[in-house]
């Protein structure tokens, strides 16, 4: 008997001929995730199988697959020699340290076994019952399911635990964005949820020194390193708003501010974007959540790009409440609220446009050096690589 971990995908399956590809991905990541333990990955049959690791390190393990995009769900297993005692051998064992009610299910791969699954169901149902006269059958909602499946290759898998992973697609595998990463709730998760549909992240972060200050730096850096665990290393790019924002400040209807500072904000990130190959920028924007998120104001502040490179916005409909209880399952939430001011709350007007008229920003836009301001910005750009 063997100890393994068998996960399963799903969306995989649908890929038709480029399914090969997605597979090639998914095992590569799953080694970066599990870099520093010992093991050994084998294909089977649409499942990966980990096997020849220390299970002493078994809990740690399974977390880091849990954040594994593409891995739908996996279970711990014993893996037997297909044959009648050896399954009936492990099934016993199982059934002295269940309580409650239970189910057995076969899946019978290997069709020279010689029972049919839902035979040997009832046989195995009736082994466990005769070892642990307390437990309870219930077929419909069992607190105990135990799986029994049987393989072609003359092994047997024997489980009673299934663990959903994080699903989606395997990261790099819908390309590589660039994530638009403010102090704030909302940027990480859509960088969850770009990690999910496979996107590669690099992340954008606009500060403004001395407006802003090193632990507001740092706190993007540790909202980065959270993100790692689903990405891996990512790479930031820091870039100092401060000229830009007093320049705006001083000559600008201060109405106009953030949506002026939105647009010169993807601007830059979108010569970022192009000169390091990015296919994609991600933001955090939820429809009518602030001022600079009606669709009035998205349309005006994305106006300012000069390419087609699509905008993504994971969030767009979600809701503030939807948003936190993800931070808080990817953990980033107790990051996100430690109160650091961010650059779009320097210099930030009483009365925002909510719905600014692309001719009237445009016209307040004329009276700075836009091509000037995005070239002394991006000249300043500092880059720090966050390791997974």
């Amino acid at each position: 008997m063997e100890r393994v971990i068998i996960l399963r995908y799903a969306e995989i399956h649908l890929k038709g001929k480029n399914r090969p590809m997605f597979e090639r991905a998914l095992i590569n990541n799953i080694k970066t995730c599990l870099a520093g333990f010992q093991f050994e990955l084998i294909k089977m049959h649409g499942r990966e199988v980990i096997q020849n690791y220390d299970v002493a390190y078994e809990d740690e393990i399974c977390n880091r697959l849990g954040k594994v995009a593409g891995v739908h769900s996996y279970s711990i297993c014993d893996k037997v020699e297909t044959s009648e005692d050896s399954i009936v051998n492990v099934v016993r064992r199982m059934a002295k340290k269940l309580s409650g009610t239970f189910k057995v299910i076969t899946n019978r791969a290997d069709k020279s076994f010689k029972y049919t699954s839902s035979d040997f169901s009832a046989k195995l149902g009736e082994i466990i019952l005769s070892e642990n006269p307390k437990l309870l059958v219930d077929l419909k909602s069992p607190q105990h399911l135990i799986n029994v499946d049987i393989r072609e290759e003359g092994v047997t898998f024997i489980f009673d635990n299934t663990k959903i992973g994080m699903g989606g697609m395997p990261v790099a595998t819908a390309g590589e964005g660039l994530l638009l990463l403010s102090g704030g709730i909302d940027s990480p998760v859509a960088g969850f949820m770009a990690c999910k549909r496979g996107v590669k992240l690099s992340c954008v972060h606009f500060e403004s020194p001395p407006y802003t200050n090193l632990g507001a730096h740092q706190k993007v850096l540790d909202l980065a390193k959270k993100l790692t665990a689903y990405n891996g290393d990512i790479k930031i790019y820091f870039v100092s708003t401060t000229k830009i924002q007093e320049m705006i400040h001083s000559k600008c209807n201060p109405e106009f501010g953030i949506t002026l500072l939105r647009r010169f904000m993807l601007r830059i990130a979108e010569k970022i974007a192009i000169e390091n190959g990015l296919k994609m920028l991600i933001t955090g924007e939820s429809l009518g959540q602030v001022a600079s998120q009606t669709i009035e104001s998205m349309a005006t502040i994305q106006e300012s790009l000069t390419t087609n490179i699509p905008i993504i916005k994971p969030l767009i409909c979600f809701d503030k409440e939807e948003t936190i209880n993800l931070s808080k399952q990817i953990e980033t939430y107790d990051i996100s609220i430690v109160p650091y001011a961010d650059c779009c709350t320097v210099f930030l007007p009483k009365e925002p446009a909510t719905k600014p008229k692309l001719e009237k920003v445009k016209s307040e836009e004329a009276r700075l050096n836009v091509e000037g301001l995005i070239d002394e910005a991006t000249r300043g750009i500092k880059v720090e690589n966050v390791k997974q």
